[in-house]
């Protein structure tokens, strides 16, 4: 199969290789709710085909795999609308998170150029995930008052340390040594390979593929500045992990603490209090119910809104959050985010319905 000019995402068998291509390279390949129900769909019509040894996904252009979700799509239907399209693909775009980690045959990832938010959840949940010299993959979401989801929690809460936590607040994208380091990524590609290593795909193991065309990423800076993140993020509220990082006097961490604080006051707080949650959840199933729970109250809080409208809409990079700071933020409020939403929970598994044809020919 082939794709159209308007199809957002495709799939098609090259040999053995089922490759999905995520198709918007002008919006970097933001994942919109026809989107993941193509990849969902090719996940089921592949699982029980022999034919198909293995799955790949790929972003179109030279930007990056994925940008994350289609947020002014979200923003518009919870501040325009009711909220249940959001929902919706919410409920879609986690259950086919989960597909990916359990699926019964390997799931290539070629996490090459940009990764963010929603493209971490096409990728980071493979069996085995590909990065590049290009490579930049983070959660942006405290940045527009939203919290990482799509099994994110379930990553950043068991990445060394708190290396995971300073991620989620931050919003820091990492290259690819150090998404190795955090548990985003296997195995660094040079990008100039990853044709190769796609054509080897369509005959090969994949084991065998990657091994023979991997190298060592270039060195990544995180592990030098474990000592003073692990002291710092392991504090148990936000303004004290700020005072923390400046208590180290290091200009690195200071440099980080007045970024975070910058950040939405309610979305910091809720990231920290949902990895903090995620480390005992026994699953990531579990940690996408919570996620969902969280993202529905999120999506209908004021900070979402309007980081949304400061950095996309308006673009004037001066949102007016509220609460505005820290110190105002109770323990019931972020409390209020981890509630079971009024029309009920996610429930997986959960099957996504396929996209027309006409969306995906």
């Amino acid at each position: 199969m082939t794709a159209t000019p308007e199809a957002e995402a495709f799939k098609e068998r090259r040999g053995r290789l089922g490759l999905i291509t995520l198709n918007r390279p002008r919006a970097i390949n933001a994942l919109t709710h026809d989107m993941v129900r193509v990849v969902a769909g090719a996940l089921e019509e592949w699982r029980d085909d022999p034919a198909v040894g293995a799955v790949a996904i790929v972003g179109a252009g030279e930007r990056g795999l994925c940008a994350g979700g289609d947020v002014i799509t979200l923003y518009d239907d919870t501040t325009k609308g009711d909220g249940l399209d959001a929902a919706a693909f919410w409920r879609d775009e986690y259950a086919m998170n989960a597909v990916i980690s359990s699926y019964p045959k390997p799931y290539i990832a070629i996490q090459d150029g940009i990764v963010l938010g929603g493209g971490v959840g096409v990728s980071g949940h493979g069996s085995h995930r590909i990065v590049t010299e290009r490579t930049r993959i983070g959660f942006p979401e405290t940045t527009i008052g939203y919290i990482p989801d799509v099994g994110a929690t379930w990553l950043l809460s068991r990445a060394p340390g708190e290396l995971g936590t300073r991620l989620a607040l931050s919003a820091e994208s990492v290259g690819a040594a150090d998404a190795i380091l955090v548990g985003f990524a296997d195995h660094f590609v040079p990008a100039a390979r990853i044709p190769a290593l796609l054509a080897a795909l369509e005959h090969e193991e994949p084991a065998d593929a990657i091994a023979r065309l991997a190298a060592d990423a270039p060195a990544g800076s995180l592990e030098a500045q474990r000592s003073w993140t692990d002291r710092a993020f392991s504090a148990d509220t936000v303004a004290e992990i700020l005072d923390r990082l400046h208590d180290t006097g290091a200009d690195d961490a200071v440099a980080l603490a007045d970024a975070i604080a910058q950040k939405s006051p309610i979305a910091l707080s809720v990231t920290l209090e949902a990895v903090r949650r995620a480390r005992a959840l026994p699953s990531l199933e579990a940690a996408l119910v919570q996620e969902y729970r969280v993202s529905r109250h999120s999506s209908a809080s004021h900070d979402f809104a309007e980081g949304i409208r400061a950095q996309l809409i308006d673009k004037d990079r001066n949102p007016r959050w509220a609460p505005a700071t820290l110190s105002s933020v109770t323990d019931d409020g972020v409390a209020a985010f981890f509630a079971v939403p009024s029309d009920g929970d996610l429930v997986l598994p959960h099957r996504v319905e396929s996209v027309s044809k006409e969306t995906t020919a």
